[in-house]
Formats: C-alpha cells, structure tokens, sequence
C-alpha cells in the first residue's frame, strides 16, 4: 500500500507534563487505524498535531503528496453549520449527501438555519460534509458518541465503503471490532502498534504482558543466582586475604608455600567476582527485560445482601401514552433476583420513560407494574445537572465515620480521579469526572437493583472493561441501556426489547436475538426459551400453593396432575 502520511519523532509536552514522546508511525492509502488509550494519554492531541492546529515541540509529520485532503472530526456532537460561508455555495452537495449518507428525510437549508436538527442528525451533517471534500484519510475523534445501535451500524457501513485511510480514536470497542484492522496504543507517552482489530489487541496485549512477566521472572532468579554466587566468592575471597594476610612467624616459616598458595586463591577469586558482576552488566545492558508495568485497577465494590425472592418485577398490560402518543401497550413481563438485563430499543421507543415508571417517576397509562415493596434501587443516569455545583465530590457523597471516608477515596484513587480535585466545587470538573462522583456516590449504598443508564459515556476503555469484570460479579439486578452493544453483550444474558410498541422479554443475550430474527425462523432457540422461562414460571407457582393444599383434596390432585405434565413438556422442550 502508498504511505499517505507519515509521523516521525513527535514530542509534546504542556507544561512540565509530557504528552507524547517519540512518537513514530506511517499511515497508508486504505488502513483503517484504532487510536486507543487513557483518557488524558494524549489521543486527541496526537490527531490534532496531524491536523496541523497544534504544533508538535519536536519531530515532523509528512504528507504524502503535501496536498493530502484531510477530513476531521472533532470530539463534539454539537455540529453547526456556518451559515455566512456553507450554506452560500456548495450547500446543494452537501445537503444531498447528508441525505444519501443515512439521514432520514432530505434537509433543507431552513432547517439547518433553524437549529432544528437533532444530535444525530447533526453528526451525520458534520460527516457529510466531510465526505463531499472528498478526503484521502479520515481523522475521526469519537464518532459514535451518542449514535443508538442503528447509527453505529450506519456508520460501519459507510466507513467500510469508504476507499481512503481512517484513524478513529474511539471507546467503543464493536464499533473497533467493525471497523479497523491495525490498533495504536498511547501509553506512558509511547505509541505501540498492534494487528487487528480491538478484541485482537487485547488478545495480543495481555499475551506480551504473560511474556514480559515470565521473561522478568526468569532474568530475576538468574540474577539472584548470580548474586548468591558472587556473595560466596566473597566470602570465600576474604577468608583467603585472612589466612595470607597472617603476620610470619617461626612456626609459620614452614607454611611459606601454604601462604603463597593462599595469595593466589584470594586472587583467583577476586577475578571470578569481577567477571560474573561484568558479565551480569553486560547482559542486562543488552537484553534487560524491565518489570512488567501493573494496569492500574479500576476498583468497584458492590454489595447486596441477596434476600429477596426470585421475582422482583412483573409487569401486566402495561401502557404507556402521552396524549395522542403511544410507547408501549398490552405488554407483559418479569424480571428475576439477580437478573442481567439489557434494555434495548431505537431512539424514543421509550426506554428512560420506562425506567422512569420504575422509580415512580412516571405513572402507568394502563395496565400494572408491579415492584418487590421492599426493593433498594439504585440509578446512575446520564444526566448529572442535578448535582449541587458549589459542593464538592466529598460532602455529595454525605459519609459519616473515618472508615467509609477511606473507601470513597479509594475508590476515586482506582478510578483516576485525583485527591485535589475532591476538595474542588463539582462545577469545576469535567463530565466524566462528574459521572464518577456519581458512580462512587452509589456504590457507597446498599441495594438489590442497580440501573444503568449509558454507564460507559465519558469512560475510557480501560475503565468500561474493568467496569464490565466488577459488575459481572454483582450478585443483584443489573437493568442497562447502553448504545455500548460491545457492554451489553459481553455482561447482559437476558433482554428486554421494546419494539412495534410493546415491551418483551427475551430470553438470550443481544448477539443471539439478532442473529434469530434474522434468520425469521419460525422456531428459535429464543422461543424455545422463552418456552422453558413461562413453564418454569407456572410450575414455581404450583409449587408454592400445592404445599399449602391438603393432599386428599381434589384441588391437590388437579395441581399433581398439571406439576406433572408441565415438567414432562418443559423436559421435552430441554
């Protein structure tokens, strides 16, 4: 392939904090590159130095020719256009393919001037725009921010049409799995390179790592071997200084030939130190493996205490409207103690308002839901404008006692945030930041139920998988929306969909229920299950109102009877 453009020895540093340090690599004509890392490693900045709006402190970026057109993405989904300049020449072009690029009706300059497009569809405006350039690489700055499942999908499709080079930096790790085929890694201000797509990096990642440590293992007890060796030579070196060392006398004179002997072994053994200590240098000075670097945890500590009975939500005919608008009607379903539950749905099918039902924020239009009454609920939302902004991260939480004080601070040292910045008024921190005060605050709770709504936004890829192992070990609820299709399919075995106006439930993770309704077969594995769930369901109620019935009762023998043939038909079914 043509190399397009090529970064060589870049450094940059802000202050007395570096960013990147000798940073090289070649991009050529087609490679589509992951650009992954910690937030604040250094990502955004390495792309804007290639853009040319930050200049590097050292080092050079060559385009291949000097006049390679470069479409950039920010890091924002708040796009407009300027109205004075774009929308003057060239706005038929763009508009067109701002519709053939995936939006659903054809816009009109009207209302690109009106503001009136939602962040969606702005995006895909910022993209078509980008597209008509006609660029030979891509610089794409967290594209899928906020996009549903379908707009994730959409922008797959397009990027795998798309003939030129693309670098994405990106945390959403199906969206990486699509779409490159090469991953750069910024870490401790170094770019390592690696093949294939995310799921292939991390394989190779934590396979280097394994090596490293059994390398570095190995080095250390060749080292204390060498050390123990050269620690005897000592020894045995001194004591042979001691005895030729001892003053002459007339008893001594016929020892003579023992002493000089004695000279010669303390000699002997001085050299075989120096040379095992050189020899030791020289070989960590060539082929040193340095101790495997530990990835910095990111703790999250759940409690529950696991007494509630197996369902704790049902819902039967539930509606859900809003005047003439209608969500969701005649839907029944349940939900179970200690349940993963992905909640899926397009764009105002009426998830959150479904969540908002069930922290009774909402009210049934019709229909019930009901809710164990003794249920703890905790929900991380993605809004966090209801935090008093002139409080800091430590007096939100409210904790009493030294000992959960030490937790909290725990908890925000593994999650990055740093000691300063607790003291500081949460309307001086970031968004993420913002949503990790949130997130401690609840994991400073007890609870049965946990809802997550977009719990991976504004954290970065290390954080979302160290997140993913923690809540896999929650022995409660989990209910997540997430447009993370990557969180939900790895941590969710059980989905409610909303869809052609109802709410059901599926008894399959998210890959397996698209892959059946692909399929349209008329028998599933996911019906099948589904089966299985509502024969389970009734012989669990059967056997909590049989042991109340007495035995000669013909009401025992009917319920007998119906135990018997539904675990006949479930075994079938099996």
């Amino acid at each position: 392939m043509t190399m397009i453009l090529q970064v060589k020895q870049v450094n940059k540093s802000f202050g007395e904090r570096d960013i990147l340090k000798e940073i090289s690599f070649d991009i050529s004509n087609g490679e589509k590159i992951g650009l992954v890392g910690w937030n604040g490693a250094g990502k955004t900045t390495l792309m804007k130095i290639m853009m040319g709006s930050i200049e590097p402190d050292s080092g050079s970026i060559t385009k291949f020719p000097a006049s390679l057109k470069i479409g950039y993405l920010p890091q924002t989904t708040d796009y407009t256009l300027n109205k004075d300049e774009e929308l003057m020449e060239g706005s038929k072009d763009l508009l067109r393919a701002a519709s053939e690029l995936g939006l659903a009706k054809f816009i009109t300059r009207e209302e690109v001037s009106n503001d009136s497009l939602s962040g969606g569809e702005r995006l895909k405006l910022a993209l078509a725009k980008i597209w008509t350039q006609s660029p030979q690489l891509l610089c794409l700055d967290e594209p899928t921010n906020h996009m549903d499942m379908k707009g994730v999908n959409w922008l797959v499709s397009e990027l795998s049409k798309f003939a030129g080079a693309a670098i994405i930096i990106s945390h959403d790790r199906y969206f990486l799995d699509k779409t490159v085929s090469k991953i750069y890694e910024i870490e401790d201000c170094k770019l390592v390179e690696y093949e294939g797509n995310y799921t292939a990096y991390r394989q190779e990642k934590q396979r280097r790592h394994d090596q490293q440590t059994r390398d570095y293992g190995k080095q250390q007890r060749k080292i204390k071997l060498i050390e123990d060796q050269v620690a005897n030579l000592k020894q045995w070196s001194e004591k042979a200084h001691r005895e030729a060392g001892k003053r002459d006398n007339p008893g001594e004179r016929k020892q003579m030939g023992l002493k000089e002997f004695e000279r010669v072994k303390a000699k002997k053994k001085d050299n075989q130190i120096k040379s095992k200590t050189k020899r030791l240098e020289l070989e960590l000075s060539k082929h040193k493996v340095e101790k495997p670097k530990e990835e910095v945890q990111v703790k999250f500590e759940f409690e529950t205490d696991g007494k509630r009975g197996k369902r704790i939500l049902e819902a039967k005919g539930l509606t859900k409207q809003f005047g003439e608008r209608l969500l969701f009607e005649k839907s029944h379903f349940y939900v179970k103690h200690g349940e993963r539950i992905g909640l899926i749905g397009k764009n105002g099918a009426g998830k959150t308002t479904f969540i908002k039902m069930l922290l009774e924020q909402e009210s049934t239009s019709k229909g019930s839901l009901w809710k164990s009454a003794s249920l703890k609920i905790a929900y991380l939302s993605q809004e966090v404008s209801d935090m008093p902004s002139n409080k800091t991260a430590m007096e939100y939480l409210e904790l009493i006692g030294w000992e959960r004080v030490s937790k909290a601070r725990t908890i925000f040292a593994n999650m990055g945030m740093q000691e300063e910045k607790l003291t500081k008024p949460l309307e001086t921190l970031s968004l993420g930041e913002k949503t990790r005060v949130k997130l401690v605050h609840m994991i400073m709770q007890e609870y049965d139920v946990l809802i997550l709504d977009e719990p991976t936004n504004h954290l970065d890829l290390p954080s979302r998988e160290q997140m993913e192992a923690t809540l896999s070990t929650f022995k409660g609820t989990l209910i997540v929306i997430s447009h993370d299709r990557y969180f939900i399919e790895k941590l969710c075995d059980r989905l409610l969909v909303i869809e052609n106006k109802r709410i059901k439930r599926v008894e399959t993770g998210l890959q397996e229920y698209e892959e059946s309704k692909k399929k349209g077969a008329s028998s599933t594995v996911t019906e099948t299950r589904e089966k299985i769930a509502v024969l389970e369901a009734r012989i669990t109620e059967l056997l909590g109102k049989i042991s109340m019935v007495d035995r000669d009762s013909d009401e025992y023998f009917t319920m007998d009877e119906e135990l018997l043939k539904l675990m006949r038909l479930k075994k079938e079914l099996a």
